[in-house]
């Protein structure tokens, strides 16, 4: 019976005959009359197709679309262009209504598809080995932290303060049930402070965690951090941005151990915060303590090549009370939907994306800080997403341009008090060079 069309006074009685009643009431005989409605629903009257399809599109016109507004706003979630390609593959039942795969070997194009996300995990972030994606970022942080922990039998672990503020609280959540000491290092001029990390560093670190970009966007050194953290036998654990890793050396390259990250920006929309996707890789040494499972190839009897599931470790119906991580059905649909992307746009297209990130980004806070009305935080250089300060109230300031079909920036007192008025802008290659001129006019104009 089809989902959107109710069942017939006739289905009903045919329904009613073969349980061997006559009625609805003696359906539902058992339940006690006190505690029955036994009145109408309290709705509206029903309307016609036509009808609540022009009602439910004014509702939808009450909310600030991306297709109607222009988006400056990051802070972990970005409004990238997804070509339909993405959406087109996704929505295929095949994949849409897949289960996870409790008989793997039969779902042989599933396998296949998180074995090629794996592969370009690994590409993109120059490690060994990738699982098959996390819920989000931030718990792919929280699994790598315990993964170090699980790795060093230590239980200290460094975080810079240029972490998302979201994750590092995801992070806590997670220590403070697992009697882990969690220690937060001060940042300088945007980046963190490596002569607080030196000084914090101890035989009981277990890791140092960075972000690269970071939340206010600047790049940090990694290749300093893993060696300050390799001295005193510690990990690096980096959290990147993947769409950054198109021109940006690679973690791996800069000897980080763990890497993990969020991949919505992979052809996911921002959807209202969520879901998100999470991805996770480490080195041939660490592999047998990655949660989650993972993907490899092989050739059946016939010599014919085929996938299946190698390594599953840590996860809780092989291991049951042993498991030391709960990831079930991951996201595998926003992988494949990253997967779908990152094929479509190839190496070459996903430099270019980077490129444009870039250089719109530039191009909006030079034209900004040339204005005279907003000034630099911080000196370092940045990827796609710069905070400066304003020379009026930030959060009126959003309410403004809001009223212009503007998303402005990210409110950084929120996260960091002693920002007040710092603003965090984020520009991806969608915007144009139209909508970026007139957020300058208009935030200018406002702080006038």
């Amino acid at each position: 019976m089809s989902s959107y069309l109710s069942h017939t006074k006739e289905e009903q009685q045919a329904m009613l005959k073969a349980m061997g009643i006559a009625s609805i009431n003696e359906l539902f005989a058992d339940i006690p009359k006190q505690v029955r409605l036994n009145r109408e629903l309290l709705l509206p009257p029903a309307l016609s197709e036509m009808e609540l399809t022009s009602y439910m599109q004014k509702l939808s016109q009450q909310n600030a679309n991306l297709d109607a507004y222009s988006c400056f706003l990051g802070a972990g979630a970005y409004d990238h262009f997804i070509p339909s390609v993405v959406g087109n593959l996704t929505a295929r039942q095949e994949f849409y209504t897949a289960y996870t795969t409790y008989q793997p070997e039969i779902s042989q194009g599933t396998l296949q598809a998180i074995f090629e996300f794996q592969s370009m995990i690994c590409e993109l972030t120059g490690m060994d080995i990738a699982n098959a994606s996390m819920y989000d970022g931030a718990t792919a942080l929280a699994e790598a932290v315990a993964m170090a922990c699980s790795h060093t039998r230590r239980n200290e672990m460094l975080i810079a303060s240029t972490v998302h503020p979201e994750s590092r609280e995801v992070i806590k959540t997670y220590a403070r049930y697992k009697g882990i000491e969690v220690k937060e290092i001060d940042y300088d001029n945007g980046s963190i402070d490596f002569g607080c990390l030196e000084a914090a560093l101890s035989d009981q670190t277990a890791a140092v965690i960075v972000q690269n970009p970071n939340f206010f966007g600047i790049i940090e050194d990694l290749g300093q951090a893993a060696e300050l953290a390799h001295h005193h036998k510690a990990l690096l654990i980096a959290s990147v941005d993947p769409i950054s890793l198109a021109i940006l050396k690679s973690p791996g390259e800069l000897a980080a151990d763990i890497v993990v990250g969020d991949g919505q920006c992979l052809g996911n929309p921002i959807s209202f915060g969520g879901p998100g996707l999470g991805f996770m890789a480490t080195s041939k040494a660490l592999m047998r303590k990655l949660p989650g499972r993972v993907v490899g190839q092989t050739t059946d009897l016939d010599g014919k090549r085929a996938f299946v599931l190698t390594l599953q470790t840590r996860e809780q119906h092989i291991r049951r009370d042993k498991a030391t991580s709960n990831i079930c059905s991951n996201q595998a649909l926003n992988a494949l939907a990253a997967t779908i992307y990152m094929t479509v746009l190839g190496k070459e297209g996903l430099k270019e994306v980077a490129n444009l990130c870039f250089n719109k980004a530039h191009y909006l806070y030079d034209q900004l800080i040339q204005s005279g009305k907003f000034t630099p935080v911080f000196s370092a250089p940045f990827f796609k997403e710069f905070a400066i300060i304003s020379s009026c109230e930030t959060k009126a300031l959003n309410t403004a341009l809001l009223l212009d079909q503007i998303i402005g920036g990210y409110e950084l007192e929120k996260s960091y008090p002693q920002l007040k008025n710092g603003w965090l802008l984020a520009v991806t290659e969608k915007r144009t060079r139209t909508e970026i001129d007139s957020l300058v006019e208009k935030a200018v104009n406002y702080c006038d």
